[in-house]
């Protein structure tokens, strides 16, 4: 393979290389020990989220370095930089999950930043936690230079007292303490080992969700989003993956090549296919935003209705996304959703070839039950679904994986918290019944601001046995690891005067997954008497960054993002 580049007249590097007048420039480059060869190679950004946060990007400086490698074996120049991260599992059930979502418009910015400020050519992106994975990704269609996507791998499970056990298992071992079903030494033990080695979480929450779009909409290797992070097959990956960009570079193959609105609904496909987070719902319209593309919380939705659920992963299923790797990875799951017309085979990936032509050699594996053919279905729609109605005339979503049908289907009397922290508080204490629908709100994009998840109140329900006997909507999110009728993504939020702000203890709310309909039993009127009498509530917000966020973020049918996006770009940075 030649992938060498000897022009650079059309690269952004060219503006930092190139010339008599860019001799203070390169003198920089010679500072850091660069050759003049190196210094008129392409420039390739390799960023990373790597920090000492959390196990999810503890593994990225390595995995780079891999990378760093393969372009240069490749003819290119790598420059390594990193970027931040907030993870979700540490900002959990406190203020600072305020800062999650957040953090995945400043990933995106701050790598455009990087990018802009040293004129890079190409680009090879490291994730490993919720938000920076899509966020990697709206990076790379923003800049729209030749680019790859690497994500940083899964944590193996972890084994208490002969069971294998995930994160998942600890939130919700916090509600059996609280109803007595746990001891705090049980709890101590099952802490110190539920997260066992590098890696983001293990089962189809979040990371693993946006992990197997990557592969799905073109961005990634095909099988690197499978592999957990200890496994040092993940370093041939990234070492591919960095000659594969200098590829790229050769060929003018750009990220808006890629992503398409068909690619943007294989993407959906394998997030219903493999009961994936209901965050892939504001992760993909964000990313589609990037391109100039359309594609909202109904788009994801309608995908998710025509697709059947195939893959057997937790937090509804029984295995995590190493077992999926080791019998066949995310190619698996693909191809039999292509094989059975539920993929757009003629989409273009950083192979340089369609996903078609990706798939063609592999074959069934009939020696496993991870992923079951997709015209055998564990349930024949998706595993997330879009809901409509009176209570969210914006739309919200719930994750129905592992679910019956007579559970898809719940009326009770509102039970009304401003906010999480009520909720949890009410929770712990058990001063609620059987059969209400608990109402989280004022904790969307803006009125949170950050759109909170709500793990810590969805698992101490299901630590207590009550996960199937309550509901709870909220205009924030949940965890991918959320289960239950927990419904999400509710619009327009409450902050804005949207009808979950109206809502009072006691208004009968219906929640049904199979009609896709959510409602309260009140008039159009009643409703409309509501609002004159509803004033917006102050936060505490009023600095800093959350408080910029609040000011321009926008709804989550649409992502909520903080920019104009691709639609109104009149030059991309890679045409500069």
């Amino acid at each position: 393979m030649d992938a060498r580049v000897n022009d650079k007249s059309k690269l952004p590097s060219r503006h930092v290389t190139e010339g008599p007048d860019r001799a203070p420039h390169r003198s920089y480059l010679y500072a850091m020990g660069l050759t003049r060869e190196q210094i008129h190679q392409p420039l390739v950004g390799v960023a990373s989220c790597w920090n000492e946060a959390a196990p999810c990007n503890i593994s990225l400086m390595r995995q780079a370095q891999a990378v760093k490698k393969g372009v240069a074996a490749a003819s290119g120049t790598p420059r390594e930089f990193c970027t931040i991260t907030v993870t979700d599992g540490i900002a959990m059930g406190h203020g600072g999950m305020r800062a999650s979502l957040p953090s995945r418009e400043v990933i995106a910015d701050s790598v455009e930043l990087t990018m802009r400020g040293h004129s890079y050519d190409a680009l090879v992106g490291l994730a490993g936690c919720d938000k920076s994975l899509p966020g990697m990704m709206m990076a790379m269609v923003r800049l729209n230079v030749p680019s790859i996507f690497i994500y940083g791998g899964s944590i193996l499970p972890g084994s208490f007292r002969g069971k294998p056990v995930t994160v998942q298992d600890l939130f919700e071992a916090v509600g059996k303490v609280a109803v007595g079903d746990m001891s705090l030494e049980d709890l101590d033990e099952l802490e110190q080992v539920a997260c066992p080695s590098a890696g983001a979480c293990g089962a189809q929450f979040t990371a693993n969700t946006m992990a197997t779009v990557s592969e799905a909409i073109g961005l990634a290797l095909p099988y690197s989003a499978g592999a957990p992070a200890p496994y040092e097959i993940r370093d041939k990956f990234c070492a591919t993956a960095g000659e594969k960009v200098m590829e790229l570079l050769a060929k003018g193959i750009r990220p808006r090549d890629i992503v398409t609105r068909k690619a943007l609904e294989n993407a959906a496909a394998t997030v219903a296919a493999s009961g994936g987070s209901t965050n892939a719902a504001l992760h993909l319209p964000a990313i589609a935003h990037e391109c100039g593309i359309e594609f909202t919380l109904f788009d994801v939705a309608e995908i998710f209705r025509r697709t059947p659920y195939i893959a057997d992963l937790k937090p509804g299923g029984r295995y995590v996304a190493k077992d999926m790797f080791e019998v066949g990875g995310i190619p698996l799951l693909m191809k039999t959703l292509l094989d059975h017309g539920y993929l757009h085979g003629d989409c273009l990936t950083v192979t340089g070839r369609t996903i078609a032509e990706n798939l063609e050699k592999v074959t069934w594996n009939p020696d496993q039950d991870v992923v079951r053919p997709a015209n055998q279905p564990i349930t024949p729609t998706g595993g997330v679904v879009g809901l409509k109605g009176n209570l969210a005339p914006e739309g919200a979503i719930v994750k129905v994986a592992g679910m019956p049908p007579e559970a898809q289907v719940f009326t009770g009397p509102a039970r009304v918290f401003d906010g999480e922290e009520a909720c949890f508080a009410a929770v712990q204490s058990r001063s609620y019944k059987e059969g209400d629908v608990l109402v989280i709100r004022y904790e969307g994009p803006r009125g949170g601001p950050g759109m909170r998840e709500m793990l810590s109140t969805t698992a101490a329900l299901y630590g207590q046995g009550m996960g199937s006997k309550v509901a709870l909507i909220t205009d924030g999110r949940f965890s991918g690891a959320t289960r239950g009728f927990c419904v999400g993504h509710v619009g327009p939020e409450a902050a804005v005067g949207g009808p979950i702000g109206l809502l009072k203890d006691g208004d009968m709310i219906t929640l049904n997954a199979i009609d896709g309909t959510l409602s309260v039993a009140l008039s159009d009127e009643e409703l409309a008497e509501r609002r004159k009498a509803w004033a917006p509530r102050e936060n505490s917000a009023t600095s800093g960054y959350l408080w910029k966020y609040a000011q321009g973020v926008g709804p989550a049918v649409y992502g909520a993002v903080t920019h104009p996006g691709g639609a109104r770009e009149t030059e991309s940075y890679a045409d500069v």
